[in-house]
């Protein structure tokens, strides 16, 4: 039987735990890095989340602690069914100031599907005039990512302009398990397909995030110069379907 539900509950941002929490991830040291600008703002109304954060938060010697600077997980995972399909679909608007011209990754905002059981995400990146599918296998802190022998971390980008920018746009991913396969569209439109996932994700932590992607130097993070990024986001529509 077909099952759809939805995560939004955005009303519920402040008390952290109920619905959504703060991102991040523990260190080694036994400290909690979090995902949170201190002063981002943060606006609920008629059920969208609005997050307005200007960039300051860096990290010199960890990439993944780097990239996210404001970023909301699910309390609880949604876990993924043996046979079907299960999809996500959301509206995102992405606006922002003093981020490069062309230059999609100097801060956009985030829809990010998390398996912290495999290190598997599945994400869209919306920025000012472009956005970017992702496909990836990460070495998330404390992720036990299974042994393999083929390339065993990896993230594939790819970038459109096709989309109506500094606008609200219909993101969906789709995955189906048992085929090992991934769906990924805009507005209606299936924009990438990739066949022969090397994982099998077995839950999903949705993510909502205000984020950067850019490469450590050797004299450590280059991320932020001055950014603000502005995201608003939708409740999450989930749906399981027999058949995909």
């Amino acid at each position: 039987m077909d099952k759809q539900w939805t995560l939004g509950d955005f009303h519920t941002i402040l008390n952290e735990g109920e619905v959504w929490k703060i991102g991040g991830f523990p260190l080694q040291d036994g400290s909690f890095w979090q995902y949170r600008e201190p002063n981002a703002v943060v606006i609920v109304r008629n059920g969208m989340l609005y997050v307005r954060a200007p960039l300051s938060r860096s990290n010199d010697q960890i990439q993944i602690l780097d990239n996210a600077k404001h970023m909301y997980y699910s309390a609880e995972p949604v876990l993924v069914p043996e046979s079907g399909v299960i999809s996500f679909e959301l509206q995102i608007r992405a606006r922002s100031q003093h981020t490069a011209p062309n230059d999609l990754y100097d801060g956009f905002v985030s829809l990010n599907l998390l398996d912290f059981t495999t290190g598997g995400a599945l994400d869209f990146f919306a920025g000012n005039d472009k956005y970017a599918s992702v496909y990836a296998v990460l070495p998330f802190p404390g992720v036990k990512v299974p042994e393999s022998d083929k390339t065993r971390y990896f993230c594939v980008f790819k970038e459109d302009t096709d989309f109506e920018a500094q606008a609200f746009n219909v993101y969906k991913i789709t995955y189906n398990r048992a085929k090992d396969e991934v769906v990924f569209l805009v507005n209606g439109n299936e924009v990438r397909r990739e066949r022969n996932v090397p994982v099998k994700f077995n839950q999903f932590t949705v993510a909502l995030g205000i984020m950067t992607e850019k490469d450590l130097t050797p004299e450590g993070s280059v991320s932020v110069h001055g950014q603000t990024v502005i995201g608003e986001w939708s409740p999450i529509t989930i749906e399981i379907t027999e058949q995909g």
